[in-house]
C-alpha cells in the first residue's frame, strides 16, 4: 500500500518552524543578538577614556609647567625640553582615531591649543633684513680638538662683535691669534671673551658667584676652568654706546641623589641678573651659554628685562645643543633697547654647540 505523505517543500517548512529557524523566528533572534552586541560595546564618547585623561594631563603639564616644584631640578628639566612635549600629541591623536573615540579626539584640542600658545609663534621666519651690527655668540667647548679651525670659522662668519665662552689656558693663543687679524679689539675675562671690529671701552668681569660645588672634581685639569665667567664691555658703535655682556653660565647635570642638579648655575643667574639690572646703558646685549632655555623659570629676572633675539627674529626654535643633533637652546643673544631683525644658527665647528648670530638695529 502506498503512503501518500507530504510534499517536499512542505515538510521543509514544518521542520523549520519545528527547529525554529524560520525566517520570522530567526530574524527576531539575530536581531536580539545583534542588539546585545551593539550594547555592549562603549559609545564614542565613552571609549578611550585612557587616552582623554592623557591629553588632558599633557596640556596641564604644558599650561602650568612654572608651577612645578623645582626640587631636585625637575620644574627647570621640564621647562628646558618643554617644546618636545609637542611629540606626544600625534601619538595620541593616532590612538583617538584607531579607538574612534570622540572624547579623546575632543581633549586633544586643549593640549593642541596650549602647545601652539607657547611655540606656533616659533614655527615661522621671523626676520625682516636689515639691521646694523651682527653679534656672534659661541661656546668653544673646552675639549674642542681644533681651536684654531673654529677660530677660522667665526671669523669668516663675518660679525662685528663676537663672544667666546669656555675659554681654556691652552687654547687662547689660537683664538687670539686666529681672530687678531678680522677683530683688532679683543677682551678675556676668566674663560669668557670679546672679539669686536670696533673699540672697547669700560671692561671688567661680573662676579657671578661661581662655583663648582659637586662638579668641581669633573674636569681634566687641563681645561678646569677659572671661576670668572661673565664680562661687561661697551663698544662704540657708530649710532650709540651698546653695553655687551658675555656669560657661561654654571653647568647642570643629572647627578646621584640631586637629581637634575642646577645650584651654581641658578646661583650664576641670579648674580647676572642683578648687574643687568644696574646697567645704565639702554642699549645691552649679553651673548652666552646660559646653560637653560629662556623658557625656564631660573631666568624670570632676565627675561622679564630683555628679549631673545631668536624669539623676536628667528626661523624656527634655534635648538644649539648638543650640535650633532640639538634638543635645546641654551646658547642665548638676549637684547634691550634694540631691535633684533633676524636670527640664526651658524655651521658645526669643533665644539659641541652650534654658534648663534642675530642682527640687530637701532
Amino acid at each position: 500500500m502506498t503512503q501518500v505523505g507530504m510534499p517536499e517543500t512542505d515538510r521543509g517548512d514544518a521542520d523549520r518552524r519545528n527547529t525554529g529557524t524560520g525566517t520570522g523566528t530567526g530574524t527576531w533572534r539575530t536581531g536580539v543578538r545583534r542588539a546585545i552586541r551593539i550594547g555592549s560595546r562603549p559609545e564614542p564618547w565613552k571609549r578611550g577614556l585612557v587616552l582623554a585623561v592623557s591629553a588632558l594631563l599633557l596640556a596641564l603639564l604644558m599650561l602650568l609647567h612654572a608651577k612645578i616644584t623645582d626640587r631636585a631640578g625637575l620644574g627647570s628639566l621640564v621647562e628646558t625640553f618643554l617644546p618636545w612635549f609637542g611629540l606626544p600629541i600625534p601619538v595620541l591623536l593616532a590612538g583617538a582615531l584607531w579607538r574612534r573615540s570622540a572624547s579623546a579626539v575632543v581633549a586633544l584640542l586643549l593640549p593642541v591649543t596650549v602647545w601652539l600658545n607657547l611655540f606656533g609663534g616659533l614655527l615661522g621666519d621671523r626676520s625682516h633684513g636689515g639691521g646694523d651690527l651682527t653679534v656672534v655668540s659661541h661656546n668653544v667647548d673646552a675639549g674642542n680638538p681644533d681651536p684654531a679651525g673654529t677660530a677660522r670659522d667665526l671669523a669668516a662668519s663675518g660679525a662685528d662683535v663676537l663672544a667666546l665662552e669656555e675659554i681654556t689656558p691652552r687654547a687662547k693663543p689660537l683664538y687670539e691669534k686666529g681672530l687678531g687679524k678680522a677683530y683688532p679689539y679683543h677682551t678675556v675675562q676668566g674663560t669668557v671673551g670679546l672679539w669686536s671690529k670696533l673699540p672697547l671701552s669700560d671692561t671688567r668681569a661680573i662676579d657671578t658667584a661661581m662655583d663648582y660645588g659637586p662638579l668641581a672634581d669633573t674636569k681634566p685639569a687641563d681645561v678646569k676652568m677659572a671661576y670668572n665667567r661673565a664680562l661687561r664691555t661697551t663698544v662704540a658703535t657708530d649710532h650709540s654706546p651698546l653695553a655687551v655682556y658675555v656669560a657661561h653660565l654654571g653647568s647642570v647635570r643629572v647627578l646621584p641623589r640631586k637629581g637634575f642638579w642646577t645650584d651654581s648655575r641658578d646661583r650664576n643667574a641670579k648674580a647676572l641678573a642683578e648687574a643687568l639690572a644696574a646697567e645704565r646703558n639702554e642699549r645691552v646685549v649679553l651673548l652666552g651659554d646660559l646653560n637653560g632655555t629662556v623658557d625656564d623659570g631660573a631666568f624670570d629676572a632676565i627675561t622679564s628685562r630683555m628679549r631673545s633675539a631668536q624669539e623676536v627674529a628667528g626661523d624656527g626654535f634655534g635648538f644649539s645643543w648638543p650640535a650633532k643633533f640639538p634638543v635645546a637652546r641654551i646658547d642665548q643673544i638676549l637684547v634691550r633697547g634694540v631691535e633684533p631683525t633676524s636670527s640664526w644658527m651658524l655651521p658645526a665647528t669643533g665644539s659641541d654647540h652650534l654658534p648663534t648670530a642675530a642682527r640687530i638695529d637701532w
